[in-house]
């Protein structure tokens, strides 16, 4: 697994503004998202202590998001943490 390129910290940043915002407009109708906040979350307490072995993390969300299908009723906020998400995985394990 690699370390977090200079892109994806990037879309990290963005993830910590948008995954507050998404899981208050949504999360009464898509329960699952506070899932992925929660997960998320971890993933950032890991990052900061220099921890990237995220491989249950990952699981976790591709689990809870159905690999990242987005639900056809969200925003696009919604749909972009998702896309920013798989990026981030596919870097991580993938490239």
């Amino acid at each position: 697994m690699k370390k977090i390129s200079e892109l994806n910290q990037k879309n990290l940043d963005l993830l910590s503004q948008y995954l507050p915002i998404v899981s208050r407009v949504h999360g009464k109708n898509h329960p699952e998202f506070f899932d992925v906040k929660g997960v998320y979350e971890k993933i950032i307490n890991k990052i900061s202590n220099h921890n990237f072995n995220l491989d249950e993390e990952f699981k976790r969300l591709r689990v809870v998001t159905n690999n990242y299908l987005v639900p056809r009723d969200v925003c696009e906020s919604y749909e972009a943490v998702y896309n920013m998400l798989k990026k981030l995985d596919q870097e991580l394990y993938e490239g």
